[in-house]
């Protein structure tokens, strides 16, 4: 019974198969059209899409167009063709403005740009646009069923950027350009004051002062301490119970032993 139902099951993939490569070689772009629409439901969207590639150009001015303008940007985008399926999404809703697909298409154009977000260490160019894309989205869809995931989207990519910014300030400070670090850190607790990061940002600033003023010959020597220990008053002030507490008071004695050395001195 088993072998019969496997070979009901061949010959029906044959006979699909058999189909779709009769239609997409005919003329027929109404055949290819209601096959299309038949593969795009079923999810097979790389056949349906080789299907409405040949027959778009026939449609357009038709009532059909429509409905085939978007399933074609839809298919695109499940193939992760992102880059292309953003920019016929895009070419929909200014095509189709009233469309009731215009949000959804509007929000997977944005959505695609998203996808095409690098990796934090790499230039986030792409980043950048999905997040101005996202936002143009909310702007323009303030009570869109998509809210939700819109700014959910529009917060990973946010962190993306802090989280670069900080790794840039951060790598300073392991590569001893000190100066450099205390200034990135202080751009960027000035770009996120509300980041997730500041505590750490704010320690990693009082680290790199504190080399700084360590190793600075004695002219530079008083002026850097009391700056590092200025940071050192930054972080304890918004975290009192900061994780780096035991490094942080470590760094500040020494500060101070050396602030005292110099005042003897003179």
């Amino acid at each position: 019974m088993k072998h019969v139902f496997y070979i009901l099951v061949v010959s029906c993939l044959l006979l699909s198969c058999s189909d779709f490569q009769k239609t997409l070689k005919s003329e027929d772009a109404a055949a290819k059209f209601n096959l299309g629409t038949e593969l795009f439901d079923a999810g097979k969207y790389n056949k349906a899409f080789r299907l409405f590639e040949q027959i778009l150009p026939k449609y357009r001015g038709k009532p059909q167009a429509e409905k085939l303008t978007f399933m074609h940007a839809k298919c695109s985008y499940e193939l992760g063709d992102y880059y292309i399926a953003s920019y016929h999404f895009d070419n929909f809703v200014d095509i189709y403005p009233n469309s009731e697909k215009a949000e959804e298409a509007a929000f997977l154009s944005a959505k695609g740009h998203y996808y095409n977000s690098p990796v934090y260490s790499k230039e986030q160019k792409e980043t950048i646009e999905a997040i101005e894309k996202l936002q143009l989205f909310l702007n323009s869809y303030p009570n869109s069923q998509y809210l939700a995931e819109a700014n959910s989207l529009v917060k990973e990519l946010d962190f993306k950027l802090e989280r670069k910014s900080f790794e840039i300030a951060k790598q300073y400070d392991l590569i001893r350009d000190y100066k450099a670090s205390i200034k990135s850190f202080n751009n960027f607790l000035l770009e996120f004051p509300g980041t997730s990061l500041k505590e750490k940002a704010l320690f990693y600033r009082f680290d790199a002062a504190y080399n700084l003023a360590i190793l600075s010959i004695d002219s530079l020597k008083e002026q850097r301490i009391k700056d590092a220990l200025g940071y050192y008053n930054n972080l304890i002030t918004a975290y009192p119970n900061t994780e780096f507490l035991v490094d942080s008071e470590r760094m500040r004695e020494e500060l101070q032993q050396e602030l005292n050395t110099l005042t003897t001195k003179s």
